[in-house]
């Protein structure tokens, strides 16, 4: 078996170091053997105990002087100088950094069972919902009433979660810890402690309808107004309208994610609204007005004569609020000259007449294209 190395040589300080020193030097060397940052290797975790087992020895003043006498034999035999040995070096690890952090070492390494400060009070959990809306609904801005199952305070016990003058006491399991700690090998696990449920404190004569929770669950109707301009993604906070606190604590939040329905007539691409709108052929030649649907009602636009399908027309600020900017975007309206299907004897010959008086040279869009086709194809 091999000797012990020099307690001052492991934490690598020199033997008239500071107890600020000492504790510095373990905090840092224990952070990089620690288990956790070293899973499954097998000479970070030995070091791990030598180091618990040098900073036991020499945080301690009466342990450091008796060594610093009788070196390792000072914590053998009869030489113990009631140390009684050593502790857990998980257990020191947690000591140390505990105070430290606010926590214990599952908080640091960001696992296991964070430590809270206790109280009978806890903030209930935030809640989520679902909501669709209409596109109409989304432009102009509407309030809405939802129902959720949620916990409520207890009017039984006004949510104090004792039915009489016994209130609540702390809880013997955890000792108002809220947790509980068992050994497993060199590692403490701490787990919720199942008496209390993580309170801390448990109540001495329980509310027959609550249970000593001081809240119970049942429907709320609660109304939230939304907004002009959300969109599909949007999230709304209605605040203390989540469950509420256990034993009177501050309730928990409502998040409202919002859903735009499709709409029957236009597309939406952020503040703009797009819409395609069928264009009589005479209007397209001849010019005039056209009525288009907004989502405040109808508005025209005018129509110049020889307009041709798929022209954009832009109705300005006819769009949808933008949340950002505070501004209306625009109505994008698209025609689409419309032909008749259905036509009698008497109309197909006007048009075959008025096809023949126009010929091939007034149409713009038919000379263009068969010029390039000349072109391509060296006609």
């Amino acid at each position: 078996m091999s000797a012990k190395r020099d307690y001052y040589e492991i934490l690598g300080v020199s033997r008239d170091a500071s107890p600020e020193d000492i504790k510095k030097a373990y905090r840092k060397l224990a952070v990089k053997f620690h288990p956790d940052k070293n899973p499954g290797d097998h000479t970070a975790e030995d070091k791990f105990k030598e180091l618990g087992e040098a900073y036991e020895a020499l945080s301690d003043p009466d342990k450091r002087a008796a060594y610093d006498r009788y070196g390792h034999d000072a914590f053998t035999g009869g030489m113990s100088g009631g140390g009684g040995g050593f502790h857990d070096p998980m257990d020191m690890f947690s000591q140390v950094f505990g105070s430290a952090f606010g926590g214990g070492f599952e908080e640091f390494f960001g696992g296991g069972t964070r430590k809270q400060q206790r109280s009978g009070k806890q903030r209930g959990s935030d809640l989520r919902y679902d909501l669709e809306i209409t596109l109409e609904e989304a432009a102009s801005g509407v309030e809405k009433e939802l129902e959720i199952e949620r916990n409520v305070p207890c009017d039984t016990c006004s949510s104090k979660g004792s039915k009489g003058s016994g209130g609540v006491k702390t809880c013997q399991s955890c000792g108002g810890r809220g947790v509980v700690t068992r050994q497993a090998g060199i590692f403490l696990q701490q787990t919720t402690c199942p008496e209390c449920r993580g309170a801390g404190e448990t109540v001495a004569d329980p509310c027959s309808v609550c249970h000593g929770d001081g809240r119970v669950q049942r429907p709320s109707r609660i109304k939230l107004r939304i907004p002009a301009g959300v969109d599909t993604g949007t999230r709304l906070r209605s605040s203390g309208n989540g469950d509420a606190g256990v034993r009177g604590g501050e309730g928990g939040d409502l998040y409202v994610f919002l859903h735009v329905r499709d709409h029957d007539v236009f597309e939406r691409d952020g503040a703009d609204l797009f819409c395609e709108v069928p264009l009589p052929f005479t209007v397209a030649a001849l010019g005039g007005e056209l009525k288009v649907p907004c989502l405040d009602g109808r508005s025209s636009i005018k129509i110049p004569p020889g307009t041709q399908g798929s022209t954009v027309f832009r109705l300005r600020e006819k769009g949808i609020l933008s949340l950002s900017t505070k501004r209306h975007g625009d109505l994008h309206v698209r025609v689409q000259v419309e032909v008749p299907t259905r036509l009698s004897s008497e109309q197909q010959d006007k048009l075959r007449s008025f096809a023949s008086s126009i010929g091939d040279h007034n149409s713009p869009m038919q000379e263009g294209f068969f010029q390039k086709a000349k072109r391509f194809f060296d006609l």
